[in-house]
């Protein structure tokens, strides 16, 4: 497969050009790779308006991702999210429409909303579920569409989600088709599911739209995402997909982003889904050894049906240490983990870490002293009301005070951060007894509310 955005980067350093245009460094070193990083000169084609080898590299994209059409954004899935709100709410023709969505929606999905003027319906996860899950079955889809007196613009859910628990997009895909809107998803750790043992990727199981982050699990630069549309999605959507990015996007996208994302189509093409499956196995393989020796360290293999293959999620306090003390025992022996809070640990392996990696990194499980568990009050997934909607909230004048003394104020902005960025809370939401509980579990000490209410 041809890297047309790469190969023209590299014929342009070759000619040595006195660069008289954008960027300030001129291709003159300080970091080691300025001269591969270009603007929109004759012959770089241009992001939003790809008629050249921007154009040529999404049609190989497209190709691989078997997808009604894969379009780039180097402003990670939080951009591609916008623009799919947006695309989706015109297509509707509903000004006042709303979405909805599972409840462990990131953030990019709240400031989507602020900036698309959408209104949100909630679908809560189960009581015992973290706030970071949303599991959302067939049968409550179906009650939840049953139930409404308008049809939402989409249905919106988050899979696979920071603990690696996945929906049934199928299923949920043929309950909106059957209601008549649409399944929108939020697949940002999943890019390389399309290449997994089981082809679990949202557009294979008849998604209309989702987000990719590559660079998460793809040897891809930070930024780095794909907006896919789906086969059998209307016209629309594909026709529209650029002008949608357009809006809220950088003029100026970085070429070293999309040089990457070039290259990963040729990475992908060969031989990654054949490498990958295999390293999946040896995966599993060594997954089960683990778990065979090590049977008192337990992983959440079975918390729920469907797994991300490439995400191990530990319940840390059930060998006897909170999450921030066992990510710090990892650090000491040179693990670094990508998530944790007091209850869970999340490690992310790549194809790139290799076998000898993930065999390293369970000899360092191995080694460690399990200890007796740990337990702590169960604080379940708050239902707070809501007083105003997210936009309302979010252009309204406000104030910062200590999450102690927020009972019964408004939320005006989100205050989690990221990672997760899973919001406890949403923008014109009352903080309740439960919020404020989960807010100072979490480390959230201040919020900022809406003024003078």
């Amino acid at each position: 497969m041809n890297t047309p955005i790469c190969d023209f980067i590299n014929q342009y350093v070759k000619k040595d050009a006195l660069r008289l245009h954008m960027p300030g460094h001129k291709g003159k070193e300080q970091l080691g790779f300025e001269k591969y990083d270009i603007t929109e000169i004759v012959g770089a084609d241009s992001l939003y308006h790809a008629n050249g080898i921007i154009m040529e590299s999404e049609k190989n994209a497209t190709a691989l991702f078997e997808s009604g059409g894969t379009f780039y954004s180097t402003e990670g899935s939080s951009h591609v999210i916008r623009a799919m709100l947006y695309l989706a709410k015109v297509y509707s023709g509903q000004n006042n429409g709303y979405v909805l969505a599972g409840r462990n929606a990131h953030s990019s999905f709240i400031s989507a909303c602020v900036l698309n003027d959408l209104d949100v319906e909630w679908i809560y996860p189960n009581k015992e579920s973290s706030y970071l899950s949303c599991i959302i079955t067939e049968e409550k889809l179906e009650n939840a569409l049953s139930c409404v007196d308008k049809m939402p613009i989409c249905v919106y859910v988050t899979s696979p989600d920071y603990l690696g628990n996945m929906c049934d997009i199928e299923g949920l895909a043929q309950v909106c088709k059957k209601h008549g809107t649409m399944l929108v998803v939020d697949n940002a750790h999943g890019s390389y599911l399309k290449f997994s043992i089981k082809d679990m990727h949202p557009i294979s199981l008849g998604a209309t739209m989702c987000c990719d982050s590559a660079h998460k699990t793809l040897p891809v630069l930070t930024g780095g995402a794909y907006l896919h549309i789906g086969k059998n999605a209307p016209e629309f959507f594909r026709q529209n997909a650029k002008q949608a990015l357009s809006l809220f996007g950088s003029t100026s996208p970085s070429y070293l982003t999309l040089a990457s994302l070039d290259n990963a189509n040729k990475y992908i093409a060969n031989g990654y889904k054949e490498k990958l499956q295999k390293f999946e196995a040896s995966l599993n393989n060594a997954l089960s050894d683990f778990l065979y020796y090590s049977s008192e360290m337990e992983l959440l293999h079975s918390f729920f049906s469907l797994r991300e293959p490439l995400k191990l999620v530990f319940d840390v306090k059930k060998f006897g240490y909170w999450g921030g003390d066992f990510a710090k025992i990892l650090e000491e022996h040179g693990v670094i983990c990508e998530f944790f809070d007091d209850d869970y640990l999340v490690l992310m392996p790549s194809l790139e870490n290799g076998i000898d990696e993930i065999r390293k990194l369970f000899r360092i499980l191995s080694s460690i002293e399990t200890k007796a568990p740990l337990s702590c009050e169960k604080i379940t997934v708050a239902h707070p009301k809501k007083k105003m909607s997210i936009r309302q909230a979010a252009y309204l004048p406000r104030e910062q005070i200590s999450v102690e003394s927020a009972l019964g104020r408004t939320l005006a902005t989100s205050s989690i951060s990221c990672p997760p960025a899973v919001s406890l809370i949403v923008c014109g939401e009352v903080f309740d007894e439960g919020t404020i509980a989960l807010s100072k579990k979490y480390g959230i000490n201040h919020v900022f509310v809406v003024k003078d209410e």
